[in-house]
């Protein structure tokens, strides 16, 4: 018997099979906040999936920027993160533990922890298995990029 630690990633030439990740290593994104590697290309040959756990530090705020070509789902577990989006991050929503959070391709946008104490952390889930290699920083206007 073997187990995922013995084998991270799964070949062409393996069988399908059920994989385990459990989140231990941090790395930190294109968009400034720490992530948990999770589900991945790289980690289990996934093809079309990619999900992580990602922390937002208290009183932090990711990059602006967007993801080119597709879709990021989120599910909060802890905390109250305003999502500034558009193309002159004018549009604001809240989301809380137990709400998810849709980004459409190419929107962007810019995730803020409202708690000064307080980490928020949420699952991400995107329908590509690279898409750190997809994130593109966005340099809108910045005279709007250090308020609320």
């Amino acid at each position: 018997m073997t187990s995922d630690a013995e084998h991270p990633a799964a070949s062409a030439n393996d069988l399908p099979s059920v994989r385990l990740v459990r989140p231990m290593v941090e790395v930190t994104t294109q968009q400034g906040l720490p992530y948990f590697v999770g589900l991945s290309g790289e980690t289990v040959a996934a093809r079309g999936l990619a999900m992580h756990l990602v922390v937002v530090p208290p009183g932090g705020r990711s990059a602006p920027h967007l993801h080119v070509g597709y879709e990021t789902g989120i599910y909060v577990l802890e905390g109250e993160v305003l999502t500034r989006w558009g193309p002159n991050l004018e549009h604001e929503t809240i989301s809380r533990a137990g709400d998810f959070l849709f980004v459409p391709p190419d929107v962007p946008h810019q995730a803020v922890n409202l708690s000064d104490t307080q980490p928020a952390r949420a699952v991400v889930a995107r329908n590509h298995p690279a898409e750190q290699d997809h994130v593109v920083p966005w340099d809108g206007p910045p005279s709007n990029l250090g308020t609320l």
